[in-house]
């Protein structure tokens, strides 16, 4: 069985031989942002809402610029708003982004990761460049 994620209930949950796991979207959504900012080139984490307007619908992982949701199979989806660091390529930087993210989140958590999306909203210039 997936694990399936509840609408309103913040955990994924899993079954297990004796009972079931559930684990805490922001602690999947932590997993998912330290291995984004692990990858080379990433500058860092961006979020289009802001941080004041999350914390007020209660959505703390939108401030991480992780979202977490579920693919229409059950697995997890999950959307990353990155900021590369200038000189990248970016494909590349995705596909790595991509690649450690499911890694990551799969090998900590159990969870099946159905798609990574990774969004380069921005492009972190070197500081000389800055007037």
């Amino acid at each position: 069985e997936e694990p399936s994620m509840a609408e309103k209930n913040e955990y994924f949950t899993q079954k297990l031989e004796n009972g079931t796991l559930q684990i805490s979207e922001d602690v999947v959504a932590s997993v998912a942002a330290a291995a984004v900012l692990e990858v080379e080139g990433v500058c860092g984490l961006s979020s289009n809402i802001s941080t004041d307007i999350a914390e007020m619908l209660g959505m703390k992982t939108l401030s991480k610029g992780v979202r977490l949701s579920s693919t229409e199979s059950g697995a997890l989806r999950i959307d990353c708003d990155v900021v590369a660091k200038f000189g990248q390529n970016i494909f590349e930087l995705a596909k790595n982004v991509q690649e450690n993210v499911k890694s990551s989140v799969e090998s900590v958590t159990g969870l099946t990761v159905g798609e990574v999306n990774v969004t380069v909203c921005g492009i972190a210039l070197p500081k000389e460049t800055k007037k």
